[in-house]
């Protein structure tokens, strides 16, 4: 452990599983003192909990459904009640309704519509709650999306349009931060093999492979470290970035 965040505390919201249990780790191996929020499983977030403390770092999980717009504050005042600040916010939970075209009579419209309640929505609520929480040079990271700017294939024009908001929403909350020395970027991953993502990752067409200027995809492990990173001193003077762990997808 390097202690590069020893003293700082983080929160990731969704973070007991996939992407986020894997940014929790990354940050708890910088010395942060780490809450995750959840949905579902109690066990399982625990666990992350109990991995995290292993590490000598604290750590909370907190049930948090990031589709009820009234829970962000809760979930921001617990972070604080239980550790005295707030440091760090990763944005990183979203869901993931891909598969059929806009025009499919099968599309599934209220589950369309929640996925933008969760994706922008509950994001932007994370964020309200924790703006003027967040101490002065402190950090905001979005998970975003390479398919929020390079849309290569059809069936998920809404998942990408959920993520290319927040790339705008990003931008201006940089704006609105900067004067306190908050920086706030968006991490793009490309395909990675999560839960979310799953069949996608392990049955990739060869034509959507060739996209890849890197021929495979995108391990948890690397897009945690390029948060690890934005979240660290050596970012100091990166904001409004847009920033793609993707193996050159569509360069």
């Amino acid at each position: 452990m390097s202690n590069m965040l020893k003293g700082k505390v983080a929160l990731i919201t969704g973070g007991s599983r996939g992407l986020g249990a894997a940014i929790a780790s990354a940050l708890a191996a910088q010395g942060a003192d780490v809450a995750i929020s959840y949905v579902a499983s109690a066990e399982q977030a625990q666990a992350v909990v109990e991995t995290l403390k292993n590490t000598g770092v604290r750590a909370i999980a907190i049930k948090s459904d990031q589709a009820d717009l009234s829970s962000a504050k809760s979930l921001i005042d617990t972070v604080i009640s239980g550790f005295g600040k707030l440091d760090i916010l990763v944005n990183n939970a979203a869901i993931a309704v891909q598969g059929k075209r806009v025009d499919d009579p099968e599309l599934n419209n209220d589950e369309l519509d929640r996925q933008w309640q969760i994706n922008v929505l509950g994001v932007v609520a994370t964020t309200r709650a924790a703006a003027r929480k967040l101490t002065d040079g402190g950090r905001i990271i979005f998970i975003g999306s390479a398919l929020g700017s390079r849309v290569a294939f059809p069936g998920v024009a809404d998942y990408a349009g959920t993520k290319a908001a927040i790339v705008g929403y990003a931008k201006g909350v940089g704006r609105d931060l900067g004067p306190r020395n908050i920086t706030v970027n968006v991490v793009q991953p490309g395909i990675m093999p999560t839960e979310m993502a799953a069949a996608a990752a392990h049955n990739l067409p060869e034509a959507v492979m060739d996209l890849h200027a890197i021929r495979r995809i995108a391990t948890v492990e690397e897009v945690a470290a390029t948060v690890c990173f934005l979240a660290g001193p050596n970012a100091d003077y990166i904001s409004g970035g847009v920033l793609d762990v993707a193996g050159g997808y569509q360069i």
